[in-house]
């Protein structure tokens, strides 16, 4: 039995923060958090001084960081992967494709699955399952995917991809008929599907929606835009309540005015923070691949080389908390549930993950009040600790 003990923390619990108290993980979950911080014997003690405790980020839209990307296919991506993403407080996360070959999307796939039976211990950030993005999409809205891989869907190729157990979310273009076939395939077989890269009128994602669509991919980006007479594809997500929205929170992709209009359209509740981060993150601006794509980071932004469509972030999720903080005036608590407690609902996920109490995982970030990450524990692991934090 491992026992770890965290004393003078200021914990997140739901819309609260709960200042001095212990909370006690036994191996891998919560067993209890209580006022009194007197540690039992034994168990090894973890002072974070008066820091933030919060449930682990969840990040379900993340192509890559630190020089790797889902599509490479190797070990070696997804450990690098793991490991930068838990440096900025995600605890798990789902690898995301973009539209390739079939023989690509089919080596990530099992890449995936093969990493996610070698490494059931804790190395870095818990991969969840996968996220497919594409390449069922729509061609009048590619945004960075190369519109020579998008395709309608084809039952023999993604029933294959299916065989591998581990796809969570996929997201696609419902409007084109073979594709709303894969919903219901997708959501028949435990998968999530988000409408996405998609030029749906308000009326193909109702449908989609009655099919099983329950989540839209970078809400604003890739996808038909908002009428006052023709809602469109933005305008079915923010007025249709099953539907979770995604958003990259780098201001770069949506500017800050939409972004407190999203939230005030979809509520917290219904608002998921993505990073949509490639392999950039975290490294100097330059240019990079995407997809077999050359793409060029300048000042936080990226964009393709030939074409001047953003192509994915370099946005990390500690960064996203910190800037809806800013710039909506929501409390603490309530940006950090966009990235930790309504992703793990989004999933199905949420008696599991995204949230800090008895039963629970031990997921969990610590950091500052300018949300700096100090330290993340996965599963009762601690698996990243802040240079600058000794306790």
């Amino acid at each position: 039995m491992s026992l770890l003990a965290l004393i003078n923390g200021r914990i997140v619990s739901g819309e609260r923060l709960i200042d001095e108290h212990m909370m006690l993980i036994e191996n891998d979950r919560i067993v209890e958090i209580r006022s009194d911080q007197t540690p039992p014997t034994g168990a090894t003690v973890l002072d974070v001084q008066g820091h933030i405790i919060a449930p682990g980020f969840i990040d379900i839209h993340v192509h890559g960081g630190g020089g790797y990307d889902t599509m490479d296919a190797t070990p070696e991506a997804l450990q690098g992967i793991a490991t930068f993403v838990a440096s900025h407080g995600v605890t798990s996360f789902l690898p995301t494709t973009i539209a390739s070959s079939q023989q690509q999307v089919q080596a990530a796939v099992e890449n995936v699955a093969s990493y996610q039976q070698r490494h059931r211990d804790v190395d870095g950030a818990h991969i969840l399952g996968m996220h497919l993005e594409g390449p069922y999409l729509n061609t009048a809205y590619p945004g960075a995917q190369p519109p020579h891989h998008i395709r309608p869907a084809d039952p023999g190729e993604y029933e294959r991809l299916f065989v591998q157990g581990n796809i969570s979310l996929i997201s696609l273009a419902p409007e084109i008929s073979v594709n709303l076939e894969l919903v219901k395939y997708a959501v028949a077989h435990g998968a999530r599907v988000a409408v996405g890269h998609s030029a749906a009128q308000y009326e193909e994602v109702m449908e989609a929606v009655a099919c099983g669509v329950t989540q839209a991919c970078h809400i604003f980006n890739g996808m038909r835009g908002l009428h006052h007479r023709e809602p469109g594809t933005v305008g079915a997500v923010l007025s249709c309540d099953e539907i979770y929205a995604q958003v990259i929170a780098d201001l770069i992709h949506v500017h800050p005015a939409v972004l407190k209009i999203l939230i005030r359209a979809k509520g917290v509740a219904r608002t998921i923070l993505i990073t949509d981060a490639m392999r950039a993150a975290g490294l100097p601006d330059g240019h990079y691949d995407l997809g077999g794509q050359e793409v060029t980071v300048c000042d936080g932004a990226v964009h393709l080389v030939h074409g001047d469509s953003l192509a994915g972030s370099v946005l990390t999720m500690d960064q996203a908390v910190l800037n809806v903080m800013q710039t909506t005036q929501l409390s603490l608590p309530q940006a950090v549930s966009m990235a930790t407690s309504v992703p793990a609902e989004s999933l199905g996920l949420g008696h599991e993950i995204g949230t800090l109490a008895p039963g629970y995982l031990a997921d969990l970030v610590v950091f500052d009040a300018q949300v700096h990450v100090l330290a993340t524990i996965v599963h009762g692991t601690l698996t990243y600790r802040s240079q600058d934090f000794r306790a």
